[in-house]
């Protein structure tokens, strides 16, 4: 049906005096004996659009029409709202689209995050979700042009792999057996299983993003990524959304410098694009929000090797709830004390242990450390994961092997390192994690439409 965003109503001044039509959902609703008003949203605009019915006038406000939740569409003149300037609408005609009944959900005027989460089919309409959710857009979009003006080819990686590319085994497994007893070993069941071999959803899109990055230079991949982590911390889901790019060519200094860029370009298209939303946020969940981005922005990011971070972080006179030695896996609290407390901005911690980290990543001349970097923010703690990778086929095998890895599902990866290698790199961003760093959002279930969760979906 032909009708005008609410976002352009409230927006265009040249609409004042004219006739629209608007469709969207009864935020609030007052009704008097002279007037009514109701609050509509039509998810376009994090403000409401108030809607005016002049009874005195002879007009009414149909009862289905007053019901939180209802579905209208306003035929009416835009006029301006002398309180405060904005425009509003006089209505003309109200037709209910869909009646909402009085056990609408979400009739409190706040409600805690936590009880959001049992309906998320309904949390999008409050303004908190229909803020991140804009955002959210706001910076996939972002993410797509920093990319692109790059000259970074899009790629997409298989979501059905037969290979672990983080060695961890937390992968979900893709069958179209299920549960079987006729089996007299896991050879056999899989053998006869779809794929004719163990296979899993993909718990990153790096490995194949590196075969596209050796014929293709620059590529990038954004989408689903899956891991069968038994966490119930505030910064993990099992399903998320993964942005990695692969550069041939490059060493870590330039896949650090490639991850600042992009932080920065996704920061400053949100200031610029999500005002209203920037400040609902900084007001409603972490105030000195603005000023941590521009922060970001105007400041280069710390460089820290990670024996030094070590040692900082066995001076400080905290008492820390996992202890710290060199060759530690970084928890978040020490992750959170390093930005907020040491450097108070965004640092990449460089050169881990190779014990902590992935197979593929490069071996440091000191062979104790491999070519390795974090980015850690304030608040959040790690939302990059990053390496330049290792290019020597007899130093990867000799990785493989030290983990008891099965070699010849990686048969392909191996080859790269055969035919034409370069040094090449690249990084994960978790695209949540992000949007949480940005909005001040304290969980990830709540920047993401459905989280997956350990005992948990729906």
């Amino acid at each position: 049906m032909k009708h005008t965003d609410i976002k352009d109503v409230l927006a265009d001044k040249a609409r004042l005096g004219t006739k629209q039509t608007v469709c969207g959902w009864v935020r609030t609703a007052r009704d008097s004996k002279n007037v009514a008003f109701l609050a509509l949203n039509d998810g376009t605009s994090l403000a409401h659009l108030q809607i005016v019915i002049d009874k005195a006038s002879g007009k009414e406000l149909p009862k289905e029409a007053s019901k939180l939740g209802a579905a209208l569409k306003i035929e009416g003149t835009v006029v301006e709202n002398m309180n405060n300037g904005t425009q509003e609408l006089n209505a003309d005609k109200i037709t209910v689209l869909g009646e909402c009944p009085d056990d609408y959900p979400l009739q409190k005027k706040f409600q805690k995050l936590e009880t959001l989460r049992e309906m998320p089919h309904i949390r999008v309409r409050t303004n908190t979700f229909n803020a991140v959710f804009r955002v959210r857009s706001v910076l996939a979009a972002a993410v797509h042009r920093f990319f692109q003006e790059r000259g970074f080819v899009y790629v997409n990686t298989p979501l059905i792999t037969g290979s672990d590319c983080e060695g961890a085994g937390e992968m979900f497994k893709v069958t179209t057996i299920g549960y079987s007893d006729q089996y007299k070993n896991a050879e056999d069941y899989y053998a006869d299983d779809f794929f004719g071999r163990k296979a899993g959803l993909s718990v990153s899109g790096q490995l194949e993003g590196e075969v596209a990055a050796m014929a293709m230079g620059k590529i990038y991949t954004f989408g689903p990524s899956f891991r069968a982590e038994k966490s119930h911390t505030l910064r993990h889901v099992a399903e998320f959304w993964h942005v990695e790019p692969e550069v041939a060519f490059a060493e870590l200094p330039d896949i650090i410098e490639l991850a600042e860029d992009m932080i920065k370009y996704l920061v400053r298209e949100y200031m610029e694009k999500c005002p209203d939303e920037l400040k609902f946020f900084e007001e409603r969940f972490e105030k000195g929000l603005t000023e941590k981005l521009k922060n970001v922005l105007d400041n280069d990011f710390a460089i820290v090797d990670y024996t030094k971070a070590i040692e900082l972080l066995e001076k400080a006179d905290v008492d820390f709830t996992f202890p710290v030695s060199w060759g530690c896996d970084l928890q978040s609290e020490h992750e959170r004390y390093i930005t907020e407390q040491i450097y108070k901005k965004p640092v990449f911690l460089i050169n881990y242990p190779k014990e902590i980290k992935s197979f593929y990543m490069k071996q440091n001349p000191d062979g104790k450390t491999v070519a390795a970097t974090d980015l850690l923010v304030p608040g959040v703690g790690e939302i990059i994961g990053g390496s330049e990778r290792e290019a020597s086929y007899d130093k990867l095998v000799k990785a493989m092997e030290d983990r008891g890895m099965e070699m010849d599902a990686y048969r392909d990866y191996l080859d790269l390192r055969k035919y034409g290698s370069v040094p090449h790199g690249g990084f994960g961003l978790g695209f949540e994690r992000v949007i949480m760093y940005v909005t001040g959002m304290a969980n990830i279930r709540d920047v993401i439409l459905y989280p997956r969760t350990v005992g948990s979906i729906r």
